[in-house]
């Protein structure tokens, strides 16, 4: 194929500048009007259809922008709802044992011939016979095996064995336990005897005596085991057999055993042991 020569090339630049300036002469003149549009128009709509895609893909960026800041918003706010919870647990649990120990304290204060140590239940064995608790004192704090142990809403059993740090407290719904007790209204006597079930029974109580459901128990101080007075329970429901010498009670502990978290140790109280004067008679 032959090339153009260089007249010919020189004749195509002149005949391409004389169009541009047709060209530029008709759109100064407005004559291409009509056309400007015709072509603009299609133009303007790809224009306006890239110019809201643009805006979808910017605002769709601004959107994930957005939920990535939601769910760090959520994140923060949810861990700080952790730490409010916790604080208001650790808050309610001292409060509680705020009241507790005020209550200890305002039951201490009524007995002022009795002296008290507080301490913590830190393991409860509520199954079988064997009913007891064990607390964080022992013989460094001056406690000894026979001492009673109370709360404010009555006795809850006495010292049976003991370590340099900790005791074992018997309940007094052990089955092995005896507390010699009495009617506060009448007050004939009787002694309180822990059951298998964990209830209590007020047994050894005259015929001719009159118990009365609602009646509270307390001890009596006979036998020199506990001192008197401490309150034991509440009388629940009569048991009375033909042919029988003694009369029975139902009682009911105050004391929730299985809950317990503070007692009181009686230290200022004795034990008083009478066997040496049984021993005395037989000789």
């Amino acid at each position: 194929m032959r090339s153009l020569g260089r007249p010919s090339r020189l004749l195509l630049l002149l005949v391409m500048l004389g169009l541009s300036g047709g060209l530029i002469l008709l759109s100064v003149t407005g004559a291409l009007t009509a056309a400007e549009g015709i072509i603009a128009a299609p133009l303007q709509g790809l224009s306006g259809l890239f110019n809201r895609l643009s805006l979808s893909i910017s605002a769709a960026l601004e959107e994930l922008n957005d939920l990535g800041q939601l769910r760090e918003r959520i994140a923060e706010l949810e861990e700080q709802l952790a730490r409010r919870q916790i604080e208001s647990i650790q808050l309610r649990e001292a409060a509680s044992d705020y009241e507790r120990l005020i209550d200890l304290l305002s039951y201490t204060s009524a007995l002022e011939n009795q002296e008290f140590l507080t301490a913590d239940v830190i393991a409860v064995e509520q199954t079988g016979i064997a009913r007891s608790v064990i607390i964080n004192r022992g013989t460094r704090d001056g406690i000894g095996v026979g001492m009673p142990v109370t709360t404010d809403l009555g006795l809850v059993g006495r010292i049976i064995d003991v370590s340099a740090n900790a005791a074992l407290v018997q309940l007094i719904n052990d089955e092995n336990s005896a507390v010699s007790s009495r009617l506060q209204t009448t007050r004939a006597d009787g002694s309180i005897i822990g059951q298998a079930s964990g209830v209590l029974r007020l047994t050894m109580v005259d015929l001719d005596e009159e118990i009365r459901q609602g009646d509270l128990v307390i001890t009596s101080g006979l036998g020199g085991n506990f001192p008197a007075d401490i309150v034991v329970g509440q009388v629940t429901s009569v048991r009375q057999f033909e042919f029988e010498l003694f009369q029975e009670a139902e009682v009911r502990s105050l004391i929730d055993f299985e809950t317990l978290e503070f007692v009181l140790v009686i230290t200022s109280f004795e034990p008083i042991d009478l066997t040496v004067f049984e021993q005395m008679d037989d000789t």
